[in-house]
C-alpha cells in the first residue's frame, strides 16, 4: 500500500546546496542528496555543436578505442620517465606547490626524500621540499599516473606499457597493496622497507619475468576481468589474479633464491590492489593517444592532488581546468569517520576516464562492500554515464547490460548539457601525514572544472 503522508516519517529528495539537505537532516529527515545542477546555457553549446567538433571527437574517440596497452617491462623510473631528475619528485594531480599540498601528499613526498636518500628524517624531508631546492611536477607531464598521493622519484621500478595502436607509453609504480602505504601519505620504516625491496627485489624480477612472456596483453586481460566482476579501479581481485597467472610461470623461473620467490609469489598473490597500477597505465597510454586533438571536447585526463581537481581536455592542449577536491562518500575502516578524511586524490580516475572504475560498475556490483552504495546503484552509475560519454568500448564489455561496452569518452558538451557529472569510486586517506588509508568511497568532480573547460573551448571555436 502507498505511505501515509501524515503518520509515515517524513524523507525529502534534495538538489541544490547542502545547507538545505543538512538543515533536513538535522531535524531527522531521510534526505537523499541528488548531484545535480542546471545545464549551461545553450547559447555557450551551441557553437561547439558543429560538425568540425563532431569530426574531431571521432578521431579522438577512435584513438581511445583502438588503444592496445601492452605491460612490457619494470624498470627504475629515472631509466624511462621522461624528464624524471634525481631531485624531481612526481605527484597526483595537477600541478601545486609545497604549502598547499594536503596532509597525505606532504607524508608522501618526505617518504619519498628519506627513500631517496635525499633526507634522513622526515623533518629534514619537509625542510628540503620547503626549501625550493626539489622540483616538484604531476605524473600526467611526464607521461606517467600515480595512485592516491601518486608520489614518483627516480629509483622506484615502474610498470612500462606500450600502446601498440600508436606507439607511446605510460607509466606507473607497483601497488604497495592496502593500509599504511606511501601512497596514502605513510613514511613509517617499514613502508620505506617495503619500497626498498620493490627496487632491489621485486621490481628487476618482474621486468625479467614481463621480458621472457614477450609482454602482457592488457586490453585483453582488462576485458576478461570485467566480465569476472572487476571494474578495474577499487575491485581488481580478477584482474590481479589473471596477471599473476600470466607471470608466475617466468617468476618461477627466475635465477633467484626459492624463499625469495615465494616472497614475490606471496605478496602479489596477497594484494588484490596490484593490478591496479598497470591499469590506471593502460588507461593512460590509451588516452594520451586521443589527446591533441584540435576542436575536440573530450576528457582526457581527471585526476586530483589532495586539494585540487583538475581535468584535461583533448583539444585544449596541457591547459589544467581546476576545483576544489570534494571529499568521498563511503565506508570507513574501524575508528575512523568523515571527519578524518581527506578530499579526494590521486590519479586513479583515469580509469574512470577510459571507461572503467565508476563507469564500469554496473558489471562489478560487489565493489560496493568496498565503496559504499548498493548493486542497483551500481547499475544506476554506469547507466547514467551513457549520458554524458560519446561511444561504447569494444573491449570491456558488461555481462549485466546483456555485454553491452562500458561508456567511454567523456564529452565536455554533454556534461555541460545534461548536469550530469562523472561517477568515480575511490579509496580514502587520512587527512593527517603518516596514518595512510581510512576507507573508500564515492566522488565527483566539482562541476566548475566543466564549466572552465566549456568556456576555454567555447572562446576557441568563436
Amino acid at each position: 500500500m502507498p505511505g501515509d503522508l501524515l503518520s509515515d516519517p517524513p524523507s525529502a529528495i534534495v538538489a541544490g546546496p547542502a545547507l538545505f539537505s543538512d538543515a533536513l537532516a538535522a531535524q531527522g529527515v531521510t534526505v537523499t542528496r541528488v548531484d545535480w545542477q542546471p545545464p549551461a546555457a545553450a547559447g555557450d553549446l551551441a557553437v561547439l555543436w558543429c560538425d568540425e567538433v563532431d569530426a574531431a571527437n571521432r578521431t579522438a574517440l577512435d584513438r581511445l578505442l583502438a588503444a592496445q596497452p601492452v605491460l612490457v617491462d619494470v624498470r627504475p623510473a629515472i631509466d624511462v620517465v621522461p624528464g624524471l631528475t634525481r631531485d624531481t619528485v612526481l605527484h597526483a594531480g595537477p600541478p601545486i606547490a609545497w604549502e598547499l599540498m594536503s596532509g597525505p601528499l606532504r607524508g608522501a613526498v618526505a617518504g619519498a626524500l628519506v627513500y631517496e636518500g635525499l633526507a634522513s628524517t622526515k623533518e629534514d624531508a619537509e625542510r628540503l621540499a620547503a626549501s625550493g631546492a626539489i622540483r616538484f611536477d604531476p605524473c600526467h607531464h611526464h607521461q606517467a599516473v600515480g595512485p592516491m598521493a601518486g608520489v614518483m622519484t627516480a629509483s622506484m621500478p615502474v610498470f612500462v606499457v606500450e600502446n601498440r595502436a600508436a606507439g607511446n607509453r605510460a607509466y606507473s609504480t607497483i601497488n604497495e597493496g592496502l593500509g599504511k602505504v606511501l601512497r596514502y601519505g605513510a613514511y613509517a620504516p617499514e613502508v620505506l622497507d617495503r619500497l626498498r625491496w620493490f627496487r632491489d627485489g621485486l621490481g628487476p624480477a618482474l621486468g625479467e619475468a614481463i621480458r621472457s612472456t614477450g609482454g602482457v596483453d592488457l586490453r585483453a586481460l582488462i576485458g576478461q576481468a570485467v566480465q569476472m566482476g572487476d571494474e578495474c579501479h577499487n575491485r581488481n581481485r580478477a584482474a590481479s589474479a589473471l596477471l599473476i597467472k600470466a607471470l608466475a610461470p617466468s617468476i618461477a623461473a627466475l635465477d633467484v633464491p626459492a624463499a625469495e620467490r615465494a616472497r614475490m609469489l606471496a605478496f602479489a598473490g596477497g594484494n588484490e590492489h596490484f593490478f591496479l597500477n598497470a591499469s590506471m597505465a593502460a588507461c593512460k597510454a590509451a588516452l594520451d593517444a586521443a589527446h591533441g586533438v584540435p576542436h575536440s571536447t573530450l576528457v582526457t585526463a581527471m585526476a586530483r592532488n589532495g586539494t585540487d581537481f583538475g581535468i584535461r581536455v583533448s583539444g585544449l592542449g596541457d591547459r589544467w581546468f581546476t576545483g576544489p577536491a570534494q571529499t568521498p562518500r563511503g565506508l570507513f575502516f574501524p575508528g575512523f569517520g568523515p571527519e578524518h578524511a581527506n578530499p579526494d586524490i590521486g590519479d586513479s580516475a583515469i580509469t574512470e576516464t577510459a571507461g572503467l572504475g565508476g563507469f564500469a560498475m554496473a558489471g562489478a556490483p560487489a565493489v560496493v562492500q568496498f565503496v559504499g552504495g548498493t548493486p542497483a546503484d551500481a547499475l544506476r552509475f554506469t547507466r547514467l554515464m551513457y549520458e554524458i560519454t560519446s561511444g561504447e568500448s569494444a573491449a570491456y564489455r558488461l555481462p549485466t547490460l546483456d555485454f553491452r561496452g562500458t561508456p567511454t569518452g567523456i564529452d565536455v558538451r554533454l556534461v555541460a548539457q545534461t548536469g550530469i557529472l562523472p561517477q568515480i569510486n575511490t579509496g580514502m586517506a587520512h587527512r593527517e601525514a603518516g596514518i595512510g588509508q581510512i576507507g573508500a568511497g564515492l566522488v565527483n568532480p566539482p562541476r566548475v572544472c566543466f564549466d572552465l573547460a566549456l568556456a576555454a573551448l567555447t572562446e576557441d571555436a568563436r
